[in-house]
């Protein structure tokens, strides 16, 4: 059964390379800001790249973080990419501004602490056992990032009445979050849509719990 799956449209992201990537591990995708559509799709992926104040202004525009907090409350998936899992979080902070993103889980994206940034290019990622997005893939599996801001400290924990979520790190400078698996919400600080068949076999797993 084919899945349909929205790349929700706020003026920010990668859409017309998310929109291919998922089409070419078997989704029906449509790109709209059309909450209707978002809420009605098996798999929302909400895309971002820039700032961080930026996208939460363009989501907030499109009434993008009810849809999320909605398909959620009803444990619909939603998959977060970039900047897309950035605003994921309580809140971003650059250059000593501080916007507050969708709270969907704690925690603070901050400016990452490396002699080089952005951090540009092809790393490998430590994922925990169990990890559906990673699943069949092996450890030295290379995905494309491209940031100066991450999640240095996971907050969630176990005791907020949550199952323990499953968090897989990488490292630049310092560990940062480069994906995380909380139920129907997941989330990845790289680009699966630029990352080649590593990519395309992690969007499929994705597929797959839908």
């Amino acid at each position: 059964m084919v899945k349909k799956v929205v790349v929700l449209d706020y003026g920010s992201g990668n859409l017309r390379s998310a929109e291919r990537a998922l089409a070419r591990v078997g989704a029906d995708v449509t790109v709209t800001s059309d909450l209707d559509a978002a809420m009605a799709a098996d798999g929302l992926v909400v895309p971002g790249v820039g700032a961080f104040a930026a996208c939460m202004a363009g989501l907030r525009r499109v009434r993008g973080e009810r849809a999320v907090g909605r398909r959620l409350a009803g444990g619909r998936p939603v998959l977060g990419i970039c900047v897309g899992m950035q605003i994921l979080f309580a809140r971003g902070v650059e250059h000593g501004v501080e916007t507050e993103g969708c709270g969907e889980w704690p925690g603070t994206v901050e400016r990452l602490e490396a002699p080089v940034l952005p951090h540009m290019g092809w790393n490998t990622v430590k994922a925990p056992a169990g990890s559906v997005l990673f699943d069949g893939l092996d450890a030295e599996t290379r995905f494309y990032f491209v940031h100066s801001y991450g999640v240095r400290e996971w907050e969630l924990r176990p005791g907020d009445g949550f199952a323990e979520p499953l968090v897989t790190w990488a490292e630049h400078g310092v560990p940062f979050v480069a994906a995380a698996e909380n139920g129907p919400l997941m989330a990845t600080q790289f680009h699966p849509e630029k990352s080649g068949d590593a990519g395309a076999a992690l969007l499929q797993n994705w597929l797959g719990i839908l």
